[in-house]
């Protein structure tokens, strides 16, 4: 059930301030339900991986990312492994130059510490005092960070949201786009036509994505490489490490360091 954007985190949001950060852990396998906020969003946890689920789409955010969500986007957040959660409110009207999408950013070593600290700031912090000067500082790194691929967006269309799913549930399926057009009972085009239309992705694109979205769970599981590498459909664990390290610039053993 939707959370009332008036009742959810309410002493966080009816602040004067811009920002106002707090913190909250859960256990493994813990689901927040479907709620919104009527302020922007920095989540980030220091540790654990957080799995983000909207109608817009999916996100995975581990401990060196954070994910940005604007205000009064529904999402439901799913913890994998005993996650620490210090998030961020941000009025967006009184805060410009901010994303105006939700995204995956990275979190460099002065932007963790900024939000580690900023839970601290009380709601009510003076201006132009230091607790002032970390806020601020906190959103020109926000301002300053890269935007990361770790977005899996969702279709509308029936017939794609059929392909989408089987890809989620068995991300190693093979299946070519005329195999899945038989199936629809569409041509091929027609299939590479929707995908674009519908998840600004090519469908090799969208299906890699849902590979890598796949792995980075499994992998924060602590499963072997190998073993996932297989599992998301590739025949070595080379073939896998080298299409992770040019998404993401390292190998898949050294993305949670």
């Amino acid at each position: 059930m939707l959370d009332d954007l008036s009742t959810r985190y309410l002493e966080f949001h009816d602040t004067d301030r811009a920002l106002a950060a707090m913190e909250v852990d859960y256990p493994d396998g813990t689901s927040t339900g479907l709620h919104a906020h009527p302020r922007g969003q920095l989540l980030y946890a220091i540790e654990g991986v957080m799995i983000v689920r909207s109608a817009a789409g999916t996100w995975v955010v581990p401990p060196n990312r954070a994910l940005w969500i604007v205000a009064g986007l529904e999402h439901d957040v799913r913890m994998s492994g005993a996650v620490k959660i210090r998030t961020v409110f941000i009025d967006a009207r009184k805060i410009g130059n901010l994303p105006a999408k939700s995204c995956v950013i990275n979190v460099s070593a002065l932007l963790r510490e900024l939000i580690v600290a900023a839970v601290q700031v009380p709601a009510d912090y003076q201006e132009d005092s230091r607790d002032d000067r970390v806020m601020r500082l906190l959103v020109d790194e926000l301002r300053e960070s890269d935007v990361l691929p770790l977005h899996l967006p969702l279709p509308r269309d029936p017939r794609l949201k059929s392909i989408c799913q089987a890809l989620i549930d068995h991300p190693a399926d093979s299946s070519t786009a005329d195999q899945w057009g038989e199936r629809l009972n569409v041509t091929a085009k027609t299939v590479h036509r929707l995908f674009v239309k519908e998840t600004g992705m090519t469908f090799a694109q969208w299906r890699e994505q849902a590979r890598l979205l796949f792995a980075l769970r499994r992998i924060a599981s602590g499963e072997r490489i190998i073993d996932v590498a297989f599992d998301c459909g590739y025949a070595s664990q080379s073939a896998f490490t080298a299409m992770f390290r040019r998404h993401f610039g390292a190998p898949p053993s050294a993305f949670y360091r």
